[in-house]
């Protein structure tokens, strides 16, 4: 029994720590996308980005922080990364291609600004 509420408790944090707030979903007619926005807790943008009919990540999504600092900026089709993926962490942006969701080349890079904020 004991083992039982201890896993319902750490299910629990689990799912609050990652919950976020709301989330809007709305198809774009002329694209034939599903829009997304997640949204931190706080109320901050979490991600962005687009689905396609099949509900496949399809398009440009991007990551925010709590603070709405970028974190990730990239490019889905039909579900799989693809093309170049850009990676923002203390003051560095990692440039990242993927082909097929298979990463084939790493850049790092020192950004002069630091980490790009959402506005």
């Amino acid at each position: 029994m004991k083992k039982l509420i201890l896993t319902l408790a750490l299910t629990l944090v689990f799912t609050a720590a990652f919950a976020q707030k709301e989330k809007e979903l709305k198809l774009n007619e002329e694209t034939n996308l599903i829009e997304a926005t997640y949204y931190h807790m706080n109320g901050v943008i979490s991600q962005e980005g687009t689905f396609n009919l099949e509900r496949k990540l399809h398009g440009e999504w991007m990551s925010y922080n709590e603070e709405g600092e970028k974190l990730a900026q990239g490019t889905y089709e039909g579900g799989v990364k693809s093309g170049k993926w850009f990676f923002w962490d203390n003051g560095m942006m990692k440039e990242v291609e993927f082909n097929d969701n298979a990463i084939t080349s790493v850049i790092h890079k020192e950004s002069a600004k630091g980490i790009t904020k959402n506005k």
